[in-house]
């Protein structure tokens, strides 16, 4: 088995005329109920994938954003075990594909049989382990494979040929749904303007993805930066912008901000004519 419904996703976006929109969010930030209605309200949205963030203690890709987030999660109890908790309540509610983003320690702990057994059957469909380089990877693809899930790998700007060749053959050998490319050098976080290298940087993935779908993250923020990637690549992932959507909406409105911003985004996300 493979993870066809996140490929599937990227197809009915292209067909659509869009790039893929991928926006994330942490699961129990600010709490576990809340963050279940924001993967909701993303999906009614119109979520084509959304991640669900794994808190950790030391989360090294990650921004002041992301970390505040997985910090206060944390604090409330989030566990990976509650994650994939809140990924099932989130399948009751949608058939968006759920993909899981965090660090590899709190997998290894619940043991990666047991972890991937439970992701799949809370609906998950992929994985982000943004510490487990593609070369350690087979573990995790051996004991997610019997459950429909597929590590996701990343790349980055100052990956050398040899190494996008290495992760590139890694996704088509794990039947990825798609490659993580970081749009930048550094954590996670909104930015003003995405980098310069940035088409350079896509066209030397692209060479090598093959039917390999590439989404872009990291420093995504804004509707403008949805237009420029999608002229680039098949999937705009966004984080920071929407955590920071939610904090600054008065209370009683983040939801509805939250979707207001994930609105604008999946609209700018457009094909080049």
């Amino acid at each position: 088995m493979t993870d066809a419904p996140i490929r599937a996703a990227f197809a009915r976006a292209k067909v659509e005329g869009r790039a893929a929109f991928v926006p994330y969010i942490m699961a129990g930030y600010p709490d576990a109920a809340t963050s279940v209605a924001l993967a909701r309200a993303l999906a009614e949205a119109g979520a084509d994938v959304i991640e669900l963030g794994v808190p950790f203690s030391d989360p090294l890709a990650d921004g002041a954003t992301i970390q505040h987030a997985g910090q206060r999660a944390l604090e409330g109890g989030m566990t990976l075990a509650g994650t994939i908790a809140v990924a099932r309540a989130v399948t009751e509610a949608t058939q968006v594909p759920l993909v899981l983003m965090g660090y590899y320690n709190p997998f290894l702990r619940m043991g990666l049989a047991q972890a991937c057994q439970a992701a799949a059957a809370a609906g998950v469909r992929g994985l982000i382990i943004p510490d487990l380089p593609a070369e350690e990877a087979e573990p995790l693809i051996a004991a997610a494979r019997p459950h429909g899930i597929t590590p996701i790998f990343l790349v980055t700007p100052t990956s050398p040929a040899a190494r996008i060749t290495q992760v590139t053959q890694a996704a088509q050998a794990a039947a990825s749904g798609f490659i993580y490319a970081v749009s930048l050098s550094g954590v996670t976080g909104a930015r003003a303007a995405l980098a310069q290298d940035l088409p350079d940087f896509l066209a030397r993935v692209r060479a090598q993805a093959g039917e390999i779908p590439i989404a872009v993250g990291f420093g995504v923020a804004t509707p403008a930066h949805a237009a420029q990637i999608a002229r680039m690549a098949d999937g705009v992932v966004v984080a920071s912008a929407l955590i920071n959507a939610f904090d600054a909406a008065p209370i009683g409105t983040g939801l509805a901000a939250v979707g207001h911003l994930a609105r604008e985004l999946r609209a700018a996300a457009l094909l080049a004519p």
